[in-house]
């Protein structure tokens, strides 16, 4: 087929130069294939993953382990609050208030992964995928609260040093603690998702030398499984929150057992809190880093080799306007100018299936110049 000089000059892969659906709704290309079998080339790059079956049901499975663990949550901090009340133990107190937190961080969570599951509308062209990060942040900072509020109690009580702690009942409730929260951790534990990528291409019967030899450039690998394989960052934000917990409470029972045989040591009840509130601020870092570089529309990390990996590609000059941000930890875009003086379908082709096979973008809008 000749294309005329205007339409060499620049292509777009939205719509597909060479085919347009005749139907209202553009028709997207299989994902597993990624391949139009009648010209050789997608006739669309960009799918919609929101209707994706495997994306669904891992929805549904973030959502299961998250009310499983509020309602496991919800129970025991009631018995942690009576317990600590009881033995007058603020370090107790502290593991129920992180579970209070936990309980309201993962309703959150619940909430978010609902909302991201509504459709797209005019107004939202992207869909509520966003909600998620909001869902984060709201349970980094509600923790950060609880935990400052908490470290204020612990230097008034070494101050003040008129208290007494019920050993007994503080030795029985922290170790209760550890078992719940080792049970939290085995609930919303992600175990990692195996490689899966595409090396569909065009039949090759349609294949040209020059064909071959841009395909080739995509069987060399160098994974990047946290951009094709993110664990849902909801289910990932309150594991962090539980293993916080269960840190803290190997901390309380130890304390506890200090104070047990020496009542002298009670101190070690407020140095409990100083230390273990310290550490889950320091577990939050993480993700308040990658929610500030999510909603500021930050690049992932893999940007510099995705710009490599694309410059590797057999006829592609440059690589310029190159933009990739993320709708949450999981869904990745990417658009990017392409100078080439090769076949430009070509390039649009091998372009594509790089980015999508090697660096899992669930959207790519690409322009090829020449």
């Amino acid at each position: 087929m000749e294309l005329s000089e205007d339409s060499e000059k620049q292509l777009l892969i939205h719509p597909d130069p060479l085919r347009r659906s005749s139907s209202p709704e553009p028709r997207c290309s299989d994902p597993e294939s990624g391949a139009d079998e009648d010209a050789g080339f997608p006739s669309r790059f960009c799918r919609d993953s929101d209707t994706l079956p495997e994306e669904s049901a891992a929805r549904r499975s973030a959502r299961k382990k998250l009310i499983m663990a509020a309602v496991v949550s919800l129970v025991f901090m009631t018995g942690e609050v009576v317990g600590g009340y009881f033995a007058q133990s603020l370090a107790i107190m502290t593991d129920a208030a992180h579970l209070l937190t936990d309980v309201c961080s993962i309703s959150i969570s619940c909430f978010s992964l609902w909302l991201s599951s509504r459709p797209k509308t005019d107004s939202m062209t992207f869909g509520w995928h966003r909600a998620e990060i909001l869902g984060m942040l709201l349970s980094v900072f509600s923790i950060w609260i609880v935990t400052v509020l908490l470290l204020i109690s612990a230097a008034r009580r070494v101050s003040d040093g008129d208290y007494e702690i019920d050993s007994f009942i503080m030795l029985i409730t922290s170790g209760g603690a550890v078992g719940v929260n080792v049970l939290m951790v085995l609930i919303l534990h992600q175990s990692g998702a195996s490689h899966g990528h595409n090396h569909s291409f065009p039949p090759a019967r349609l294949q040209t030398d020059k064909q071959r030899d841009l395909h080739h450039d995509l069987h060399h690998h160098d994974l990047h499984p946290d951009l094709h394989h993110g664990h849902n960052a909801s289910v990932r934000a309150a594991f962090v929150h539980v293993v916080g917990d269960l840190l803290q409470s190997f901390g309380v029972l130890l304390a506890a057992t200090i104070i047990h045989f020496r009542p002298e040591y009670k101190v070690a009840d407020p140095i409990c809190t100083f230390l273990f509130s310290v550490l889950v601020l320091g577990t939050t870092i993480p993700i308040s880093k990658d929610v500030f570089r999510v909603l500021m529309e930050g690049s992932p990390k893999q940007v510099i080799s995705v710009r490599e990996r694309l410059l590797s590609l057999r006829g592609v000059q440059s690589v310029h306007n190159l933009h990739v941000w993320s709708l949450n930890l999981n869904k990745h875009f990417l658009s990017a100018h392409l100078s080439t003086d090769a076949d430009p379908l070509l390039v649009l082709s091998s372009a594509n299936q790089l980015l999508r096979s090697e660096f899992g973008f669930c959207c790519v809008t690409l322009q090829v110049e020449r």
